[in-house]
């Protein structure tokens, strides 16, 4: 026989996805006194850092390089624990990126400043006091926009006005290839040190100089690799959140954030379940979450008609595959740059045109870890920066003609008789994240990072429409990236409610007689 008895519990927060954002904020509200239940609509966690397995080859679907692992182990620490105890970050100091031109020749982009200095004077001797100077730069950029900003989070317009001098001692209104050409000469070195901001969907040609701060948050902190790969962290941050008493659900897709009276009360799931919740968190796509959760009558800011009118960041084209044979001459990470720089990123962020010539960044993971290839084998993708959905493209009937431009590109520059030993083979394309992923017009990175779509300006991490409505990841403030999404959970605790504001939420539960 058994009885149901009322338990209280800790007051109960529910996070809609389990990407980078989504888990590092349910770590941050576990240590903060909630119950938290993380939702996933995928049969695995990540989101956008999914894997994918295939006959022994590992491929993280999405982010490949962290370069603040200090943001990871402040998760970690916690929960009493060390990173390093169940991840092993390698620091790839000897390389960061090769970045390869057109013509053949490459910068070797590494963590030593006198190796970098010397591959600088290898292009343009007379460019070595610009580049020192653009460093110059590139550290006020980091010490007032990543030190002073990304960790807090922009609640109200006096949180804008109170850094408004800081925007302009930063000169936020130039673009980063305009602060890079200000001090650089060749053409090949101003393209080394612009590209970042694609690594965080934003054109180099008009996102904020203030994103330079990237280039400084390398060179501080470096860039690493988890062995493993980027889902070991994923699977580590998920164990973090089980050992706090909280839990992660799979294949439990939200349709909607029950809003009763402008405040969050919980989600209804796809399988028609209501949950019921004192803060909902929103791990997801802003824009998606505004305009598909949560209902038009609670919406007074974030209007379908503000979402539309929203820039969108680039979509991503990628192709993973696994040989059976191993190309050791190619890094891990190495970054394709095409025969036009400008004129393409004019194609993909204005035109919103797929044209037929194309960057890549080419990620080979089992260069450095074992793990990620079966023996003798080697994993790799290929990411080509593309328009978002609102060119139009039809990638049903384009992707594989696509690909295909990929393979022969390869195969005529650093993989030359590759495709004879292509045993795994997967695309995805911003179709996909559309609809797999939920992204607005299959955006990769949320809103372009641009002056006028960052801090104050890019959709807050307390959502100004619903009370007790949060938002973390890429597209909300401090923006993409794994640094980004994960500083976005940061940023929420400054603005997040005390657990102990909430009355203890009773539930009936079963227990046997004595």
């Amino acid at each position: 026989m058994q009885n149901p008895n009322l338990v209280l519990f800790k007051p109960h927060a529910i996070v809609i996805g389990s990407g980078f954002g989504g888990l590092a904020a349910a770590v941050r509200l576990g240590a903060k006194g909630y119950r938290v239940t993380v939702l996933e609509k995928l049969d695995a966690p990540g989101g956008r850092a999914y894997v994918h397995r295939r006959n022994g080859h590992v491929f993280d679907a999405g982010p490949t390089i962290i370069t603040a692992p200090f943001l990871l182990e402040e998760l970690w620490e916690l929960c009493g624990k060390k990173l390093a105890d169940h991840v092993e970050m390698r620091y790839l100091k000897d390389l960061f990126y090769r970045i390869r031109f057109d013509d053949g020749t490459w910068f070797d982009y590494t963590g030593d400043p006198e190796a970098m200095r010397k591959e600088v004077a290898r292009f343009s001797p007379e460019d070595l006091p610009g580049y020192e100077n653009f460093f110059k730069e590139a550290e006020v950029c980091y010490r007032l926009g990543y030190e002073g900003m990304a960790s807090k989070a922009f609640d109200s317009i006096g949180d804008f006005v109170e850094v408004i001098p800081d925007f302009l001692r930063m000169g936020a209104w130039k673009s980063i290839y305009s602060l890079v050409a200000k001090h650089i000469k060749n053409p090949k070195l101003r393209q080394v040190f612009s590209f970042h901001p694609l690594l965080i969907g934003g054109n180099p040609f008009s996102v904020t100089c203030a994103y330079s701060l990237i280039n400084i948050l390398e060179r501080r902190h470096g860039v690493h690799w988890a062995m493993g790969g980027t889902g070991s962290l994923i699977n580590g941050l998920v164990d973090l959140i089980r050992g706090q008493g909280s839990q992660v659900l799979m294949n439990s897709e939200v349709k909607q954030i029950t809003v009763e009276q402008g405040l969050a009360t919980g989600v209804l799931l796809a399988n028609g379940d209501k949950l019921e919740a004192d803060i909902v968190v929103s791990n997801g796509d802003t824009a998606w979450t505004y305009k598909n959760l949560v209902p038009a009558e609670f919406r007074k800011t974030w209007t379908d008609r503000k979402i539309e009118r929203t820039k969108s960041s680039m979509g991503v084209f990628v192709w993973y595959f696994g040989t059976n044979k191993r190309f050791d001459d190619v890094p891990q990470h190495m970054i394709l740059l095409g025969p036009r720089y400008e004129g393409l990123l004019t194609d993909i962020f204005k035109k919103h045109v797929l044209a037929d010539d194309f960057s890549l960044y080419l990620h080979r993971p089992s260069a450095h870890d074992p793990a990620m290839a079966p023996q003798g084998c080697d994993t790799f993708y290929a990411l080509s920066p593309v328009p978002n959905l609102a060119s139009g493209v039809d990638w049903a009937q384009r992707a594989e003609p696509y690909r295909k431009l990929i393979a022969k590109y390869l195969n005529d520059t650093v993989l030359p008789g590759f495709e004879a030993h292509v045993t795994e083979s997967l695309v995805t394309t911003p179709l996909d994240f559309q609809n797999r992923l939920l992204s607005y017009r299959g955006a990769a990175f949320g809103p372009e990072p641009i002056l006028i779509q960052s801090a104050w300006f890019r959709p807050h991490n307390r959502s100004e429409d619903v009370k007790n409505l949060f938002m973390v990841g890429a597209s909300t403030h401090p923006g993409a990236g794994v640094p980004g999404v994960i500083g976005s959970a940061k940023a929420l605790e400054s603005v997040l409610p005390d657990a102990k504001s909430f009355a203890p939420r009773p539930v009936a539960v079963a227990k046997a007689e004595p």
